[in-house]
């Protein structure tokens, strides 16, 4: 986050409350995070004095109304593959897909391919006004491969 996180919520019309932005802060270098992950780092946050427990109170409810004001705000982005929690991260505007791994859920951002036509516009609308394609490739992460070589392939 090159601009303040306070500069960052007023730009985007939010005010910048102390929730807002622990959740912010605990997302900047955590790619893919859940709400648990977040409301843990949060909880947890060390405010440089030593002492921990100085971050602001975020009830569970309070963290997903958080949540889902920064992605109204387009200031993260909410992805949610199949049979697994929500995951947050701060990487939005662009137009990036994700890799999951089916053994160990690890997620990897995918830039989109440049020179190739990716299959992003659907043969029909069916009267929709699309403004967003997800793609998510499914596989096995480079440490999961060797351990699950042995094993059949699940379907």
């Amino acid at each position: 986050m090159d601009q303040p996180v306070s500069e960052l919520l007023r730009t985007r019309g939010l005010r910048s409350t102390a929730q807002r932005r622990a959740v912010l802060t605990a997302l900047h270098g955590h790619a893919h995070s859940t709400a648990a992950e977040l409301e843990h780092r949060i909880q947890s946050a060390d405010d440089g004095s030593g002492t921990s427990g100085t971050s602001p109170r975020l009830s569970r409810q309070g963290l997903y109304n958080v949540l889902e004001d920064l992605s109204r705000a387009a200031l993260i982005r909410c992805i949610e593959p199949a049979g697994s929690p929500a995951r947050y991260e701060l990487r939005v505007g662009d137009n990036h897909h994700h890799l999951v791994c089916r053994s160990c859920g690890r997620i990897k951002d995918v830039d989109c391919s440049v020179g190739r036509a990716p299959c992003l516009e659907p043969g029909d609308d069916a009267g929709f006004s699309i403004d967003e394609a997800e793609i998510t490739w499914w596989g096995l992460c480079a440490d999961c491969r060797p351990a699950t070589a042995q094993r059949p392939p699940r379907h």
